[in-house]
């Protein structure tokens, strides 16, 4: 019996009345890492901490899913939240964050949809070059735009860019209760190839007869009947959605499309929810010229660095890697404790001058000479 075999004995019901014999055998056949290492990627639970590609489908000109069957001990999720994925590039792990655009699986499988993104890191790794049966590093699920349990009024989901990816879960959710109540989609994108998940939306709107969906274009002219064109205006949404008053609201794009729906749509509708998947602009650089010191207590290092700019971009061309995921304040991946000196939130201008536990270092930046715990 080859030391192969011995393992993937291990994962049949007959393993427990045989692993006496394989403990002797692998001590004599093969280290107990090398053992460790073949039980785990033999499990039916795979990797903890990993998931694994089982699939792949193009969305767009741009953009394509990946369906990952994690890890044991992965704790699920709820339509509309996010997880950090991470992969080895270079010698380095790049993490970043992607909305879940399925529904929870019996069999545990999740999906996300990622756009290639130009000059990114992550994204054209996950596009290009990703293929099935590949491991990456998955983190827990975490967001808190998801669908109350109850509901009680008729919704709008409103999507610029990717910012369909949390939306489309949350339209699978509501497809898969039938419908509880009226849903209208408003889709917006620059040119027809880059809208994803198409044809499903528009078999959806056929099946689900309180399903409305149309897909809004910005750089090219309409040519369907639930096509439309231009940004999101007043007279659009008095058009398309006559019974804003009625209806509680969900946004997402990027941070800009997102501005403009809170101005023209939160004063009037009856509830209003909003997520951006890019930040929103600094909004206090008084003092954010000069250098400053920042003491590391962990590694015990010292470093020269900008007061412009977030700490962690700062750690890292300062050459540090670390701990990041979303870049935008929200999974907490970069947090670390702040023993002494004063930070600025980039977002809201907010000084903080006492010690924290959590600082998120992708939101702050630097207003004094700061001892971080790294």
């Amino acid at each position: 019996m080859c030391i192969f075999d011995a393992v993937k004995t291990l994962s049949t019901p007959q393993g427990a009345r045989k692993a006496g014999f394989i403990r002797q055998l692998s001590q004599v056949l093969a280290p107990p890492q090398a053992l460790e290492y073949w039980t785990r990627r033999l499990q039916p639970g795979g990797l903890p901490g990993r998931a694994r590609v089982v699939a792949r489908r193009r969305e767009s000109a741009d953009a394509v899913s990946l369906v990952l069957r994690p890890g044991r001990g992965w704790g699920g999720f709820r339509p509309g939240q996010h997880v950090n994925i991470g992969a080895e590039i270079n010698g380095r792990r790049i993490t970043r964050s992607y909305s879940l655009t399925g529904i929870p699986r019996p069999d545990g499988r999740i999906s996300i949809t990622v756009r290639k993104t130009a000059g990114g890191k992550l994204s054209p790794h996950l596009c290009d070059h990703v293929a099935v049966g590949d491991l990456l590093h998955i983190g827990p699920a975490y967001g808190e735009m998801t669908l109350p349990a109850a509901h009680d009024a008729p919704w709008l989901f409103l999507a610029a860019g990717s910012g369909i990816t949390p939306l489309i879960a949350m339209t699978r959710e509501l497809a898969a209760q039938a419908m509880p109540v009226p849903l209208a989609l408003l889709y917006w994108a620059r040119h027809r190839d880059e809208l994803c998940f198409v044809e499903e939306l528009r078999a959806l709107a056929i099946t689900h007869s309180d399903f409305a969906v149309h897909f809004l274009l910005t750089g090219e002219a309409a040519a369907a009947a639930d096509e439309g064109e231009g940004r999101i205006d007043v007279a659009q949404l008095a058009a398309l959605i006559p019974d804003l008053a009625q209806r509680r609201v969900f946004a997402c794009g990027p941070g800009a499309f997102v501005a403009a729906t809170r101005t023209l749509v939160a004063p009037n509708a009856r509830a209003f929810e909003c997520e951006a998947f890019t930040p929103p602009p600094i909004v206090d650089d008084s003092d954010a010229t000069g250098t400053v010191q920042v003491t590391l207590a962990a590694s015990q290092r010292t470093l020269t660095l900008p007061r412009g700019g977030s700490l962690l971009d700062a750690l890292e061309a300062a050459g540090l890697k670390p701990a990041s995921g979303c870049r935008m304040g929200i999974c907490n991946s970069c947090a670390c404790g702040k023993r002494s000196g004063s930070t600025r939130h980039l977002h809201t201008g907010e000084l903080q001058h006492e010690p924290v536990s959590a600082l998120r270092l992708c939101v702050n930046r630097a207003a004094s000479d700061l001892i971080l715990d790294l």
